[in-house]
């Protein structure tokens, strides 16, 4: 997601710093070369040990430190960097850097580079809100320097309010999103994701094993190509998506409804829910009482949601770009090859569930596609998230290629 990528991450002095630890373990997991650049008034909260264990790389903590300087210098380290991120970052640095004073190794190499910055502050809610403090973030974002607010919460000085520090997982995904490129720009993608629950009465539901993570990895994967993402989602655990907007529902009628209600505005729809393919006849509204050794709950059929985007008459506008998954238990490719031709898709993505590493509730897939056009890929044992950038990078070679793309 990373591979290849130089990131210097600024530490400002902040009981927040101690969640720059998680940061740096996200980027590097990623495959991000991280630097460490540390304040003084950060060493105070956290050692510099710390984040050379985790990004294998020294800490810069001086700015005339002659052996660091010999071996790569601010300038060269700011002239690499392909993104720079601070966080936290003080009212006391971005106060410094909207001035344009560079007395110390983090402010000297902010002024240097021509990276992206993105800023995350953290401070006490007086602090933030303070005029000159928001003249400065609003100078500094006329220049063209990145934030990603804070939230609202108990802050460690006791005040409750907006200051504290987006979370570790948060500030990734916007590092990610910046360094992606936007080839989705100005487009709309609507993805449906998670199981559908069909209530029986009021403790009891059908349902299946997903887990949603397949069809929140395409939403998160999208968003960062810079489309606009309308997430339909069924019921998961799963937090929700970075700059995504989520719809949440229960059922397969809920769910077509909320679909069928947006999908005129969309040029991209991407089906990876798995739809209940049947729902009870009738809805107990008190609990079923258990009575003799069986039972019988008759059971109807939900409406096919992705068959009926492909036949519907979208008039004199474009027909969305349709993409359905498939998931399967044997005949993966000829089940697959069908259902794409049944439902007049343009994509289908066939996933032999059984297997352990490609079925619900983990984190790899192993995933045939196959293209209206009769080819096909193999895209092998991969995480969720790299099969979902797959999965993006046919869909936008197939738009490009469509009349007036």
């Amino acid at each position: 997601m990373l591979s290849n990528k130089k990131i210097i991450l600024g530490v400002s002095g902040g009981i927040a710093a101690y969640k720059a630890v998680e940061l740096t373990r996200l980027l590097t997991k990623a495959g991000a070369d991280v630097h460490v650049i540390m304040t003084h008034a950060a060493q105070e909260f956290i050692a510099p040990l710390t984040f050379q264990t985790l990004s294998a790389n020294p800490v810069h903590t001086a700015l005339f430190d002659l052996i660091a300087e010999q071996e790569i210098g601010h300038i060269s380290l700011a002239d690499r960097a392909d993104l720079f991120i601070i966080a936290p970052a003080t009212a006391n640095i971005i106060g410094k850097i909207a001035a344009g004073i560079a007395d110390d190794m983090l402010t000297t190499t902010v002024m240097a580079t021509k990276a992206p910055v993105l800023f995350a502050p953290a401070m006490n809610v007086n602090m933030y809100t303070n005029p000159i403090y928001q003249e400065n973030e609003e100078k500094l974002r006329r220049l063209g320097y990145l934030f990603e607010a804070p939230v609202s919460g108990s802050l460690a000085c006791g005040w409750e309010g907006e200051g504290k520090l987006a979370a570790p997982e948060t500030i990734f995904d916007c590092a990610v999103a910046t360094l992606t490129k936007k080839d989705l720009s100005g487009k709309k993608v609507l993805i449906t994701a998670g199981p559908t629950r069909e209530e029986i009465d009021p403790v009891r539901y059908i349902s299946n094993y997903s887990s949603g993570k397949m069809g929140y990895a395409l939403a998160r994967a999208a968003q960062r190509r810079g489309a606009q993402v309308l997430l339909i989602s069924g019921p998961t655990s799963l937090a929700k998506p970075y700059g995504v907007t989520v719809v949440t529902v229960t059922s397969a009628n809920e769910m077509q409804r909320e679909v069928m209600a947006r999908v005129d505005a969309c040029d991209v729809v991407i089906k990876a829910a798995a739809v209940a393919d049947y729902r009870p006849e009738l809805r107990n509204s008190t609990k079923i009482k258990k009575k003799g050794d069986s039972a019988i709950i008759s059971l109807v059929k939900n409406p096919d949601i992705l068959s009926e985007l492909g036949k519907m008459d979208y008039g004199s506008r474009p027909r969305p770009f349709l993409v359905g998954f498939a998931a399967e238990t044997d005949a993966l490719a000829e089940n697959a090859a069908k259902k794409l031709f049944e439902k007049r898709l343009d994509i289908i993505v066939a996933n032999d569930v059984s297997k352990a590493d490609a079925g619900f509730n983990v984190d790899t897939n192993r995933a045939l596609l196959f293209f209206k056009d009769g080819s096909s890929t193999d895209c092998g044992l991969m995480s969720k998230d790299q099969l979902a950038v797959t999965i993006l990078d046919h869909v936008i070679s197939r738009l490009t290629e469509q009349p007036g793309a």
